[in-house]
């Protein structure tokens, strides 16, 4: 209440006061007019304090001690609707995690979730080159990475795979799996489970407000204050869920992690994940666009650090695709000097290319070598496999010996890249590292340094393969901090 609006108060011809305005400005408190101000319900504030005007002007004739257990019966009424007010902000959620505030929103919870970019979900509509890989069949703790990855345990046991289906289907999206156990929606859009998520947001009464960019976040006898360049909001409990540096250019930031560590916690080293590789480039700067399935292993000497299978995509630096994501944690984690070595023909052994080889050569003689590798690999890889084993590709194939034939197959077999270095965060779909999950419950995702503050996906210390893992993640990790459940 404003000192102001008080001086100008009269009762009949009389005003109210020096003496009791300041016992009416001492019993409020503060100036709960201005702190409302930047809300939706700052009109009913307003309505609130004309109805408390008009009630005062009916105490004419009343002498000034009754008025004053007038006025303060009314300061109560009026500190009962600041604190329904507050309550409105027990579940503020940010930067633009839907299931959170859905989550919370169901739980009785009035929500404000407080997105930095201009709309809610922009990254999520790239995830799976716009398809929006949601989850996968295939679930389970080896897929998954970080300082201590049994952390997610309790968070899929909160929000199961199936559980998470569940959800989607009945927000009405139609879903499909791939062999591979993949899950997309049935339309192939990424808009589609934004959209379904934004109307179940809207539905549950989760006030969203996008482009704000929250600069600063502080521990308060209350809860939280949450700061930004323009206003400052007051929340009792909030989730951190910012995502982590990964995809700059669609939002990545190290927002979140500032952010919780201005309130105490740590982060460890952070790295690029799911990422292009980069390698030596002699041999692959021809071969930007193809793409090849392939078995790959990624080595430090005669070690191997980490495996895959799947679809290889050279590019004019390196390679890309879903088989090259899976090791780039790996490549990007662990000390070199690293060679990548991709099998390009896994289905046969190096025995039975030679066995190819020579038929091929025994019928079709006049062949140059240009060709030997034709019909087996695309032609710029064939002929690339040629010129990485050493040979040119004018000569006649008639003029290879078996011994040839073995060294080409080999090469075929152990195409071996050295490795420079991974793609930068740019092009990163996911974050490797985080906030150190020891600093929080498991059990509610409540943060064990500051009680009602909580984080959720990518900016913790927890990271997936591709495939539609680290959106799982999300999902259940988002749920299990909307509860806002305390204590284990």
């Amino acid at each position: 209440m404003k000192r102001e609006f008080l001086e100008n108060l009269k009762i009949g011809d009389q005003a109210l006061g020096k003496e009791l305005i300041d016992t009416i400005m001492a019993e409020n408190g503060r100036d709960i007019e201005s702190a409302k101000k930047p809300f939706a319900d700052y009109e009913a504030i307003k309505e609130q304090l004309k109805t408390a005007q008009d009630g005062l002007k009916a105490f004419e004739g009343v002498d000034v001690k009754d008025l004053q257990d007038k006025i303060k019966t009314l300061n109560t009424q009026l500190s009962t609707k600041d604190k329904e007010w507050q309550d409105k902000l027990n579940g503020m959620a940010f930067d633009g995690k839907i299931k959170e505030a859905i989550t919370a929103a169901k739980g009785g919870h009035s929500v404000t979730l407080l997105e930095r970019q201009a709309r809610v979900g922009r990254k999520l509509l790239s995830t799976g080159n716009g398809r929006c890989n949601l989850t996968n069949l295939n679930m389970g703790l080896p897929y998954y990475h970080g300082q201590d990855a049994a952390f997610i345990r309790p968070a899929f046991e909160a929000l199961s795979l199936d559980a998470t289906l569940d959800f989607f289907h009945g927000l009405g999206l139609l879903t499909t799996a791939e062999d591979n156990g993949r899950v997309y929606p049935y339309s192939d859009q990424a808009g589609s489970v934004v959209d379904v998520l934004r109307f179940a947001a809207d539905a549950a009464g989760v006030m969203t407000r996008a482009g704000f960019e929250v600069t600063g976040l502080k521990k308060t006898k209350r809860g939280f204050t949450v700061l930004s360049a323009e206003e400052t909001l007051p929340a009792d409990r909030v989730i951190v869920c910012c995502g982590g540096m990964a995809g700059g250019k669609l939002g990545g930031t190290r927002s979140g992690y500032e952010l919780l560590q201005s309130l105490g916690h740590s982060v460890t080293k952070l790295y690029p994940a799911l990422v292009q590789i980069k390698t030596d480039n002699t041999f692959v700067k021809a071969l930007k666009g193809v793409r090849a399935n392939a078995d790959l292993r990624l080595c430090r000497n005669r070690d191997a650090a980490a495996a895959s299978r799947g679809e290889v995509q050279f590019t004019d630096f390196g390679v890309s695709g879903p088989a090259v994501f899976e090791l780039s944690r790996a490549a990007a984690t662990e000390k070199g000097p690293l060679t990548l070595h991709i099998d390009l023909l896994p289905q046969l052994s190096t025995p039975e290319i030679e066995e190819l080889l020579r038929r091929r050569l025994s019928s079709m003689p006049e062949l140059t070598t240009e060709n030997l590798l034709a019909g087996v690999l695309h032609n710029r890889l064939g002929r690339t496999v040629l010129r990485y084993a050493g040979y040119g590709l004018t000569d006649p194939v008639a003029s290879l010996s078996p011994a040839d034939l073995r060294k080409i197959a080999g090469a075929a077999k152990d195409f071996a890249l050295p490795v420079v270095s991974v793609l930068g965060f740019d092009g990163a779909q996911v974050t490797a590292g985080g906030i150190r999950t020891a600093e929080f419950d498991p059990k509610t995702l409540q943060s064990r340094l500051v009680p009602g503050l909580y984080a959720a996906g990518e900016v913790l210390d927890i990271d997936g393969d591709c495939g539609g893992y680290n959106l799982q993640w999300a999902w259940s990790s988002g749920y299990l901090a909307g509860l806002l459940k305390s204590g284990t």
